[in-house]
């Protein structure tokens, strides 16, 4: 089945697909490995009838037709589709939201109006502040930017002297060597094995030693956080992000040596397909300009962004961060991510006074972005004018449905199911930054910073309410 193109999907969708509705639903796409395709299943499974087929010989029943749920989106510089929205309304109700001690002692906020850029509701908005997993957004944007949502990264098997190939890493955060990936589609060493071994065979060539070149990642592999549950070692060779179990999203043991594990993993396939390798696989440098006897290509950017997104998953984040400085012929290493990413949303034309991105990922307290700054960007996702920065919004987790927001905003909410956001946590941090379809059909996006905060729960039920509110307020 061809992969949906997230370019072409329209604001609208990419916003207001998850509203209870399997017909809504589909149209927030685009599908990526599953993903999206379950959000479809469970939104039918809500009604009485229809949804997934769950039984061996029963057939689902067809799922009832559904009036909208939401008003269209006005495009820009058409009418308004209804009065103006009172901003004093909003702020009324956000402001004494903002005074919550659940908050910490200092809070930025941003809202806007996608379509105009018209601000809504700002406080302190300006203010650079360490924003946690929200910095996923600028990284995501940056490297949309910097390479459209249809790239591919390469992993590659190419021939060495000596009887030797070499695997070569390209920095694909979806490499996995199980023979179906969980997280979805992606890289796959199961199925570069296959392509290696029928090659070498045609080449009369059974038996071979092996090499993996994991060079194109410069600079610490390891993140300044230490050895955390929530990242490997930042490598251009991993399989399965060094994970230890089979988990495919949060914490997990990592390995220390991801490189040689893929490398050792990737040696076992090949000897199940017949082909004899010797000794242990170890580090070594591919030949320059040498042809690859096989080649398996990552999920489209785009999609890499959404399963980011979605799931906040760190190890993409710095992957992408690193892609973004490999496009713009920087090292590619937390302090060339750093530099590539800044250069690269700056051609996007936002104000980045006071930001700075130490990391891809958001696990670096030395991070600081301002909520303008990622209203921002969510606003350049949503501008038709843009249509590669897209997957910015439609891999943005939905309330009380998917990913690091499956059970916030949930049941009751009146936002659950409407409201997309990107999380972020860390000790005393918590953010929220996303967008939502107000009840006249404007598209809104905002952004919540905080510091401080004394407990993530609270914070985040804090946080929570500005969102809804935001959402409800007429």
């Amino acid at each position: 089945m061809p992969l949906i193109k997230t370019w072409q999907l329209i604001t609208g969708s990419a916003v207001a697909g998850l509203a209870l509705s399997a017909g809504a639903v589909v149209a927030a796409g685009p599908w990526d490995s599953g993903q999206r395709k379950a959000e479809r299943v469970a939104a039918a499974s809500w009604g009485r009838t229809g949804g997934g087929d769950h039984g061996e010989q029963q057939l689902p029943l067809a799922a009832p037709s559904a009036p909208g749920v939401l008003s269209p989106l006005r495009a820009p510089g058409s009418a308004p589709a209804a009065p103006a929205r009172n901003q004093d309304s909003l702020g009324g109700a956000l402001r004494p939201l903002l005074t919550d001690p659940a908050l910490g002692t200092a809070r930025g906020a941003s809202v806007v109006e996608a379509a105009t850029g018209a601000v809504l509701f700002e406080s302190g908005s300006r203010e650079a502040m360490t924003p946690a997993s929200t910095i996923k957004i600028a990284t995501a944007s940056a490297a949309l930017a910097a390479l459209g949502p249809e790239h591919r990264i390469k992993t590659t098997v190419v021939p060495a002297p000596g009887g030797r190939i070499v695997l070569v890493g390209g920095g694909d955060p979806s490499l996995s060597a199980r023979k179906k990936n969980p997280a979805g589609p992606g890289g796959s060493l199961v199925a570069l094995a296959a392509d290696t071994a029928q090659a070498l065979r045609s080449a009369n060539t059974d038996t071979v030693t092996l090499g993996y070149d994991a060079t194109l990642f410069t600079g610490p592999a390891r993140h300044p956080i230490g050895p955390n549950g929530n990242i490997a070692p930042v490598s251009a060779l991993m399989a399965d992000e060094g994970r230890s179990d089979d988990s495919f999203s949060g914490p997990a043991d990592r390995s220390d040596d991801p490189a040689g594990d893929a490398a050792r993993a990737f040696a076992d396939l090949l000897r199940e397909r017949g082909i004899t390798v010797t000794g242990e696989a170890a580090a070594a440098k591919a030949p320059a300009g040498a042809q690859p006897l096989a080649v398996t290509l990552s999920t489209p950017l785009g999609a890499l962004v959404e399963r980011m997104l979605t799931n906040s998953d760190n190890d993409i984040a710095e992957a992408l961060a690193r892609q973004t400085a490999l496009a713009a012929a920087k090292p590619a290493s937390f302090e060339g991510g750093e530099q590539a990413v800044t250069e690269r949303l700056a051609t996007l034309g936002v104000d980045l006074a006071g930001a700075r991105f130490a990391d891809g990922s958001g696990l670096n307290r030395a991070d600081k972005v301002s909520a303008g700054l990622l209203t921002s960007l969510l606003a350049k996702a949503a501008d038709p004018a843009r249509p590669g920065l897209r997957p910015v919004l439609t891999g943005l987790p939905v309330a009380g449905f998917s990913g690091t927001l499956r059970a916030r905003n949930a049941g009751e909410s009146p936002a659950a199911g409407l409201l997309r956001a990107k999380t972020g946590t860390l000790t005393g941090v918590n953010s929220l930054a996303g967008a939502v379809v107000d009840p006249s059909g404007r598209l809104l996006v905002f952004a919540f910073l905080t510091a401080n905060t004394p407990a993530p729960d609270t914070a985040e039920k804090a946080l929570d309410k500005l969102a809804a509110t935001v959402a409800t307020t007429p």
